[in-house]
């Protein structure tokens, strides 16, 4: 059993093995991406708060999920050209794992059992339920592009749903409370 999220294997979008404790004393914000979503847009916003708060001591950590409607299907490959050239992606991606069922990531398992409530949660749950989508029961991943924040002390500080970008003065002021801490 792992201590900390931050120890929980996985693999760069190169296929490399690590873990988030590379980024250990920084503040890491955890995000399933896909590129054939609605949301898929929030790479650009993603991308600038990347820029803004990286010396600050921000890490965002992409992970490529397929889960909601087939809307990852590139190989990493495939993903880490559509970010590079579309959206000009400098944050760290990883390799595609599943943030939902029986093969749920362990990362993602820890993230969800962290218990931290989702900020947001409502409108786009609301939304994926008039199109007879049913996402995000028991505590699970809403859809693409949720937001899990790790303080610098290696827990999940906050978690943001799907619909609330990078740019909501709540997850701003929940991402500036973070970095302010010491690590």
């Amino acid at each position: 059993m792992t201590d900390s999220v931050l120890d929980i294997p996985v693999k760069r979008i190169d296929g490399s093995e690590t873990t988030l404790a590379d980024y250990s004393g920084k503040v890491i914000m955890v995000v399933n991406v896909a590129s054939k979503c609605g949301l898929t847009a929030q790479y650009e916003s993603l991308e600038k708060l990347y820029e803004d708060k990286r010396d600050d001591g921000l890490i965002i950590a992409g992970f490529p999920a397929n889960d909601f409607k087939g809307q990852e299907p590139g190989t990493d490959d495939e993903i880490l050209s559509f970010c590079t050239l579309t959206y000009d992606v400098q944050f760290p991606m990883f390799s595609k794992i599943a943030v939902t069922g029986a093969e749920r990531h362990p990362l993602y398992n820890s993230l969800i059992g962290s218990g931290v409530e989702i900020t947001g949660d409502g409108p786009m749950r609301e939304r994926l339920a008039k199109h007879g989508l049913e996402t995000g029961q028991d505590g699970g991943v809403i859809w693409n592009f949720e937001k899990f924040l790790i303080g610098r002390d290696g827990k999940v500080a906050a978690r943001f749903a799907p619909d609330v970008t990078a740019d909501d003065p709540r997850l701003l002021s929940a991402l500036e409370k973070e970095l302010a801490l010491a690590g």
